[in-house]
């Protein structure tokens, strides 16, 4: 495991898993989290790559299998999440067989939607 994926998962909070909602959980990263190293020094922002790490770790801890990227299908950002905010990932998995499925997420803060990215991922 990565010491980024190790990190992430430190600062994963609430995950719940529920048949009709899908997986739920809640991020709030530190200024000194790893992902923002350079990712704008004195202003930081979660990369992209964060929060799509953040939705596999939710899928691993939820499903207690480990999920293997196979493609981002689409990732809409639409405004930025920064240190120490809180952000609300929903993660609805679609099965695509007997080992793949879809991942199709979304990352809020309080009532506004910051980010959409739908992912496909084997086991």
């Amino acid at each position: 495991m990565s010491k980024l994926t190790r990190e992430i998962k430190n600062y994963m909070h609430d995950l719940k898993s529920h048949p009709e909602d899908g997986i739920t959980a809640s991020f709030s990263f530190p200024e000194e989290f790893i992902g923002f190293r350079g990712h704008f020094p004195g202003k930081p922002v979660l990369p992209g790559v964060c929060k799509i790490q953040a939705i596999l770790c939710m899928i691993e801890t939820a499903m207690q299998k480990t999920p293997k990227l196979k493609e981002v299908a689409s990732a809409k950002f639409f405004a930025p999440i920064t240190a120490n905010e809180e952000a609300f990932f929903t993660v609805r998995m679609i099965p695509q067989g007997e080992d793949e499925g879809r991942a199709k997420a979304v990352i809020q803060r309080k009532d506004k939607k910051i980010a959409e990215i739908h992912l496909r991922v084997s086991f």
